[in-house]
This record gives structure tokens, C-alpha cells and sequence, in this order.
């Protein structure tokens, strides 16, 4: 086996919770520091520990270790916290860590959050320059793939405008745009899928695997499941720090949706004063699940989904009823469900209630879907007893393995639905 372009060996990185920030030292703060750090230790003492114990501390990452070879695609995974951010950024050398070592192999390109990168009191053109002298390039390299940055960014009329009057949205353009397209050997990408607009999504997906074929090695962190199976061949899972598993992306996506590391697809009110609804209803839990009745956050495109409502009605004689609607990542509204369609005629019993939903397989298109909840009583106009969007949030994925309308084709595939429709063919007498 050749030699890998990453090797991460026993990485740690702790904070300090309630430390005030070091500041910048100058040359001559260091030598003083170092003159008087034999009665600063004295001082210390005396105080005793006391504001050391007061300090707490976490780990944001804790004994992660795994190798990258090049050329390949690998994911980072895992819910908000596990510390995914935090390994790029040392990759990326913006922090360093408390303990064990990543070495990287190669020219680096890193885009993290916006803002990370940029100078903002220069232009557009000016930081494409900065940032390919960082990456080590030659002028000449510079521009002779400016043009082709500045196309893929979509705001040329804006190039010569400094950065800092950019929108997130035109600064995550030129940002991408620049990062892939200035061939660095290693690319780090942190959820660049969350700013943009369905196109640009659609072209930043594109880009990436294209750099995947030209053999240079891509980390990529995201919450979008049907990405993370599409871009990349291996993944790793986090969870508060620690890496639960490292393998075949398509395996450790099941460790991620199977074993509850991922929580977006159930949501409990426990506390009915902050339970969604009034006196009259409140609703308790949302969830979606498999055939089987278990919590999934990313489902097979195949399978069916079910969307499970649980709710207490105290109010005798109400007329309503619950429904949801499905959502896409661009904010599209992709359909709506109501449980009643003569729901001003129906009278909803006292007591709790559990009111489920199948969505059919083979009726999503790849994505991330956000799931909102509403209670709408009869009145004239209706009115919103419980009102809960993004309630829960689902994604759907396409193994690949047949069975579902793209089959095997590894393509990109279009539309905000994919439903499997009924064909008839039949031979014509000519």
C-alpha cells in the first residue's frame, strides 16, 4: 500500500471551559514571561489550585486514530458536538491539538465556515491571489485558472468588491470555487452544502466528485446522508469526541441511523407546559420510523416511512385535524398530508392519541427533508391549534443496488420527487 496523504495517530483536543483566551505575545512579552517564570510557579503555589479546579474542561476529540490514502473520498460523520469541525480545523493547522499528531502529505485546501480564509477588506480577485500564494501556487498557475474560478463562483460583477460586503451565500461561492479549483492535493470541506441554492448545491456535488476522479484526496463533513453515500467510498462516525467507526461509507452509515448516534428524526415534549398546543390539545412526541417501528434518521429511497404523531386532546367537542407537510433543503414545499378530510365534521375524542402516516418507498428524491406539524380546528378561517416547523428532520439516500427508479446509474438524477410510476408496453400493429 502506497503511502497515506493523512494519518491521524491517538488526536486529542481539549478545551478549557471558563478560561479567558490567551492573547497575542510579542517577542518581548515572551522574554519577559520567561525572566519571571520562576516566581510566577512560586505564586502559583501559594495561591494553591483552587482557580485551576474552577476551570472546567471537555474534549472535543479523544484517541482518534485512522489513515486517508490518496485519491480517496472519506466522510466525517455524527450529530452536532461529536467534534467533526474540530478535526478539519486541525487538519487544516487553524488549531492544534492537546495530544497525539495528524500528519498530512500534500498541499492542503481547506473551506470551513464562512469567514475562514478570506481577508475581508480585500476583493474577490484580490483574495483568488492570496489564497493560491497560502496554497503555495505560482502567479502564473493563478491565472490560468482565474477565469474558470470567477464562472463557477457566478458573481463576476462582483469580483472587485471587497468580500466583506458579500452575502454568505456569495461568499461561500467564491470560496468553494476557489478552493476547488486551485488543485491543492487535499481538500477539507466542512458542510459546504448548507449555504446556497439548489443549482449551486447541485454544481458544488459535481465539482467534488470531479476531484475525486482526478485522483486528489477529499474529507467531507455533512449532515446530508444521500452526499456523504454519493461523494464519498469511506466514512467515519463520531460521537462526543471518540470515532465509533471507520469503514465502507454504505455500513458506516447504518452504524450512524441504526444505533441512535444520529437524533433529528424523534422529538419528545416531556414538559407539557412547553409541549406545542394549549389547553385544549398538546402534542407530545414526532417521530419517523421503518416498517419495523424503529427510529431511523436516513432512510433507503426503497423503504417507507412512517410519520407518527402523539398527542392529548382535553377539550370535549373539538373539530380539527393533525397533518404535516415535507419541506426540502431549498425550502420547497414538497406535498402536504392531513389524517381528516372532512375534519370539520369529525369530533375528536378526549384522551391520548397516536395518529401515523405511510409514506410510500420510492417516492423521495435523494435529500434532506424537514418535517413540519400543524393542528388546524374548524373555524372560519381555520386556526392553528399546534404549529411546530422543522419538527423533525429525515433524510433519504439511494444505495445504488437497484430496485429504485435511477437503478444502477450513478448519474446525477433529477427532480424534488422520485416516485416509481406504473409502465404499460405493448406492441403496435403496423
Amino acid at each position: 500500500m502506497s503511502a497515506p496523504a493523512i494519518r491521524i495517530e491517538h488526536l486529542g483536543k481539549e478545551y478549557r471551559i471558563g478560561a479567558k483566551p490567551e492573547r497575542y505575545r510579542s517577542l518581548r512579552d515572551t522574554i519577559v514571561h520567561a525572566a519571571t517564570a520562576p516566581f510566577q510557579r512560586l505564586a502559583s503555589v501559594a495561591r494553591g489550585r483552587s482557580s485551576v479546579l474552577s476551570v472546567n474542561t471537555f474534549w472535543a476529540l479523544s484517541d482518534v486514530s485512522f489513515e486517508i490514502q490518496p485519491g480517496e473520498a472519506v466522510a466525517v460523520i455524527g450529530r452536532n458536538g461529536a467534534g467533526k469541525s474540530t478535526l478539519l480545523k486541525i487538519l487544516s493547522r487553524i488549531t492544534e491539538p492537546t495530544l497525539g499528531h495528524a500528519d498530512i502529505y500534500g498541499r492542503v485546501g481547506s473551506l470551513l465556515e464562512v469567514g475562514t480564509g478570506f481577508h475581508p477588506e480585500l476583493t474577490g480577485r484580490e483574495n483568488i491571489y492570496l489564497n493560491g500564494a497560502i496554497l503555495g501556487m505560482a502567479r502564473r498557475e493563478i491565472e490560468r485558472k482565474f477565469d474558470e474560478i470567477v464562472a463557477f463562483s457566478e458573481i463576476e460583477q462582483f469580483i472587485d468588491t471587497m468580500v466583506k460586503h458579500y452575502s454568505s451565500g456569495m461568499y461561500m461561492r467564491l470560496a468553494f470555487a476557489v478552493a476547488a479549483h486551485l488543485e491543492p492535493e487535499i481538500l477539507l470541506i466542512d458542510e459546504v452544502l448548507a449555504v446556497g441554492d439548489l443549482e449551486f448545491q447541485k454544481k458544488c456535488l459535481g465539482k467534488m466528485e470531479d476531484v475525486g476522479r482526478q485522483g486528489r484526496t477529499v474529507m467531507f463533513v455533512s449532515h446530508n446522508m444521500s452526499a456523504v453515500t454519493r461523494l464519498c467510498t469511506r466514512a467515519v462516525l463520531l460521537d462526543h469526541g471518540r470515532m465509533v467507526a471507520f469503514g465502507p461509507t454504505p455500513a458506516v452509515v447504518a452504524e450512524y441511523v441504526f444505533k441512535g448516534y444520529g437524533t433529528l428524526a424523534e422529538r419528545r415534549w416531556e414538559d407539557d407546559a412547553r409541549a406545542p398546543g394549549d389547553d385544549s390539545v398538546r402534542l407530545h412526541s414526532v417521530r419517523a420510523t421503518d416498517p419495523a417501528g424503529v427510529v431511523q434518521e436516513s432512510f433507503d429511497v426503497r423503504q417507507p416511512i412512517t410519520i407518527e404523531l402523539v398527542y392529548t386532546v382535553t377539550q370535549r367537542g373539538l373539530h380539527f385535524t393533525p397533518c404535516f407537510d415535507v419541506v426540502n433543503d431549498s425550502g420547497v414545499v414538497l406535498f402536504l398530508s392531513q389524517e381528516q378530510t372532512n375534519w370539520q365534521d369529525v369530533v375528536r375524542p378526549v384522551g391520548t392519541q397516536r395518529s401515523t402516516c405511510v409514506i410510500p418507498g420510492n417516492f423521495f428524491a435523494e435529500g434532506t427533508f424537514s418535517v413540519d406539524i400543524a393542528f388546524w380546528g374548524f373555524r372560519t378561517p381555520p386556526v392553528g391549534l399546534i404549529e411546530e416547523n422543522g419538527a423533525i428532520t429525515i433524510s433519504v439516500h439511494d444505495p445504488l443496488e437497484g430496485g429504485s427508479v435511477r437503478g444502477r446509474s450513478t448519474n446525477p438524477y433529477p427532480g424534488v420527487m422520485r416516485p416509481m410510476l406504473h409502465w404499460q408496453v405493448r406492441a403496435e400493429d403496423h
